[in-house]
């Protein structure tokens, strides 16, 4: 029986296979490999239980490049976890699909459609991690530094999904990651396990993480979902991205933002405009990246 390639969460692929699907995404933006008809007749199936701008528009515009088709399911417009079970839905649309794209609240009901599913399934975002960010990321880093092995990538902020697949990254394509956050806002598991990554370092400061760093990266405070507490918000808040950090930084170093940005909270009102902002460029790559994603689940 042929096995079936789910994109859930980096830890469970490969230096190779993430490195083919980083190259692949290059290929595609430069012009070098079209995907034209790649994917004809193949249908992907987009399901958000949470809102999106980028992921949504960039899988589904990917997938038509590729040649397939799309369909959207609204979330509250069907049954899925609501009157029937995942574990049903999986089965299901498995009949009618060939590849699910998932954006939900856990990791559990990810999990649970993909062990389900006889068709690929995509970690869209989950509370946990944001895989596909990461892959456009690291992408956004080496058109603009080089290869990222061996590099400094320091992260400010709140440790939350997109920061966990950060480190997963870490460990996988051997670069060093600063994390400058909040201690309280880290578990004592998540902490024992960075602990014993050698790549990994925690700092109680955005300076010290950032200085020679080649790579600056924050997200929002508040995730989608999260209630806003300003006590979280004033344990954040020396770990703003402002000109200031951006100086320590090294001077052919890079600032990302996997977006939205929340200006004059998580970021100055206009480091997204700063010299050293990728962050359109990094958005942009989201499609690129999507449509190599999508060929490695099918491929």
């Amino acid at each position: 029986m042929k096995k079936i390639k789910h994109f859930l969460d980096l830890d469970q692929i490969n230096n190779k296979e993430l490195r083919s699907i980083i190259d692949l995404s290059k290929s595609y933006k430069q012009g070098i490999t079209s995907g034209q008809d790649t994917h004809k007749g193949k249908t992907l199936g987009l399901i958000f239980e949470k809102p999106s701008t980028r992921t949504r528009v960039s899988f589904e515009i990917a997938m038509y490049q590729l040649g397939g088709n799309v369909s959207i399911l609204e979330h509250e417009k069907t049954h899925l976890g609501r009157g029937e079970t995942i574990s049903d839905t999986a089965k299901v649309l498995s009949r009618y699909l060939d590849v699910i794209v998932y954006r939900t609240t856990t990791a559990k009901k990810l999990y649970e459609l993909a062990k389900y599913s006889s068709i690929p399934v995509i970690n869209g975002l989950n509370d946990n991690t944001h895989p596909c960010q990461l892959v456009a990321d690291i992408m956004t880093f080496e058109e603009n530094i080089g290869i990222i092995n061996n590099k400094v990538v320091s992260w400010c902020g709140d440790f939350n999904n997109v920061c966990r697949s950060w480190v997963q990254a870490s460990s996988i394509l051997n670069f060093d990651l600063h994390i400058a956050s909040p201690k309280q806002l880290i578990n004592k598991d998540e902490m024992n396990k960075i602990n014993k990554i050698k790549s990994i370092k925690i700092f109680d400061s955005a300076e010290n993480a950032c200085k020679n760093s080649d790579c600056v990266m924050t997200d929002t405070w508040f995730s989608m979902g999260q209630i806003t507490s300003e006590k979280k918000r004033n344990l954040l808040k020396p770990f703003q991205i402002n000109n200031k950090i951006l100086s320590i930084a090294k001077k052919k170093s890079i600032f990302m933002h996997c977006l939205p940005a929340h200006r004059g909270e998580e970021v100055e009102k206009n480091i997204l405009e700063h010299p050293k902002s990728v962050v359109w460029d990094e958005a942009e790559n989201r499609l690129h990246t999507q449509k190599a994603i999508l060929n490695w689940c099918l491929k």
